[in-house]
């Protein structure tokens, strides 16, 4: 039988013989073993085959003769490729002289790319304090499977099946105007809106529009890994930016760049929030000095503490601020539904550009994602998300000082994750490694920062998707081997 991975039986049946057809295990005509004996050989009920069976038998795959059972169809393997067996060599029996040298050929700006990394399997383990992902529980799986079923209509079906459009599904980007954007204070037009697959695709389509390998591109530093490596695919002249409690220093270090990404709501990864008079100073200077902001208004729905800070858009009066903005945050990160904020004309040409690559985002999940707002589930999940986090936040924080009293945390208001200096001894990257052992999984700060020779004794200890009740004893032990290490 294959891997659970949550699916039911009747279903792990039906793919456990198509994938044998398919691979040729079961030639056409074979004879399937009769559902009793087939039941008893895997250990299900006997009714578990027969639904199997039939499912497959309504697909193709299988036909169903009275008193002789199931054999497998004569056409299910038309227009499939039948292999040469003898006329094909296996991989391993190509001589390196006939094989391509791709190292010669490749030209790929993503090779350099950072990558932060965490185990594929990272759900499994006790104490996963991983920042920015979901935990599973509170995904709204009802309410989301039936915004699906809507969109999976007959008449729906008809608006966003096919991809010959350049446009995106017209209901998400009323949602996104009507009811995500004022929420930060952003105010934009339907032709003002591109939905992207994720964030990073924005800035992704951003960094080809208007950098060139002579611009002077200022991130922050430490800084959001993924923009220094898309914007690093464009230009070498990549600009660290220091940052302090307050988040981006806005002084003379950024008078000379022609783009400022920019994390002002919880910066990644210290989560500081950037205060109202430096986003103002921010903008007064962008005016002085002629260049562009790219605002990630990063887990902006995350503030426990006060009253959010309006976006930095908000209070733009010129069209200089780029504005990204995702809903992974609050949905999930695998579903990559994010958006552009800019100009119409800067759209537009973002927009000509996503047709060469991919042409729009999955119409369907947008179509689900439109539903999804538009019925209230949204905000429902974010007044549930808020209350759940800020409990999660109170106690991570709690955890970090009773058990790692003399460790230094970046002053935070919320976010998903707490931005932890360890002694100076500390190298976190070791660490994590050794954490894995003792079921901790959390992300070496070391990532994040510009330079060969990083600092290594800064931890990034996410809270998302960890119980409640893990987290004291997760902290506890990792402030234990901190100490170890130390």
């Amino acid at each position: 039988m294959p891997d659970d991975n949550g699916l039911p039986l009747q279903t792990r049946i039906r793919q456990m013989i198509v994938t044998a057809i398919l691979d040729g295990q079961l030639a056409p005509g074979a004879t399937l073993p009769s559902c009793r004996k087939l039941a008893k050989t895997v250990g299900v009920a006997r009714n578990t085959v027969v639904l199997a069976y039939e499912g497959l038998v309504d697909e193709g795959f299988l036909n169903a003769r009275e008193r002789s059972g199931f054999f497998v169809s004569t056409d299910v393997v038309d227009g499939r490729l039948k292999a040469l067996r003898g006329e094909m060599p296996a991989p391993t029996e190509i001589s390196q002289k006939e094989q391509i040298d791709w190292s010669r050929r490749l030209r790929s700006p993503a090779r350099d790319a950072v990558i932060v990394r965490k185990p594929a399997d990272w759900q499994n383990f006790p104490f996963p304090f991983i920042s920015g992902q979901l935990d599973p529980g509170l995904f709204p799986l009802a309410e989301w499977r039936e915004c699906s079923r809507q969109a999976m209509g007959r008449v729906a079906v008809r608006d966003w099946a096919n991809d010959a459009r350049i446009e995106d599904d017209p209901d998400l980007i009323e949602q996104v105007r009507t009811r995500i954007l004022p929420r930060r204070g952003v105010r934009a037009s339907e032709n003002e809106v591109l939905i992207t697959v994720g964030a990073q695709h924005a800035l992704w389509l951003i960094a080809s529009l208007l950098a060139t390998p002579r611009s002077l591109v200022g991130v922050e530093n430490p800084g959001y890994v993924d923009a220094r490596n898309v914007f690093g695919a464009v230009t070498r002249q990549l600009k660290p930016l220091a940052i302090d409690e307050s988040g981006l220093i806005i002084d003379e270090q950024i008078d000379d760049c022609d783009l400022v990404f920019t994390t002002p709501s919880h910066q990644s990864p210290t989560t500081v929030t950037l205060p109202l008079e430096r986003r103002r100073a921010l903008l007064a200077k962008a005016h002085e000095k002629d260049f562009i902001i790219i605002e990630d208004d990063y887990e902006a729905e995350t503030n426990f503490v006060g009253d959010p800070t309006p976006a930095l858009k908000s209070l733009d009066t010129e069209g200089r601020v780029l504005y990204v903005g995702s809903l992974s945050k609050t949905l999930a990160p695998g579903l990559r539904i994010g958006y552009l904020v800019a100009p119409a004309e800067v759209i537009a040409e973002a927009r000509r550009l996503r047709w060469l690559m991919m042409r729009h985002a999955p119409t369907n999940n947008q179509r689900t994602a439109a539903l999804f707002l538009m019925l209230g589930h949204h905000d429902s999940l974010i007044r549930r998300l808020h209350k759940i986090y800020s409990q999660r936040w109170n106690a991570m924080r709690d955890a970090l000082e009773k058990h790692l009293p003399d460790s230094h945390r970046a002053p935070t208001f919320g976010g998903s994750s707490f931005w932890v200096e360890g002694p100076d001894k500390l190298d976190s990257d070791r660490l994590a490694a050794q954490a894995l052992d003792h079921g901790i999984v959390f992300e070496p700060g070391s990532v994040h920062f510009m330079g060969e020779n990083p600092p290594r004794n800064f931890l990034r200890i996410g809270y998302s998707s960890i119980s409640m009740e893990r987290i004291e004893p997760g902290i506890e032990r990792l402030a234990s081997l901190i100490r170890s290490a130390c």
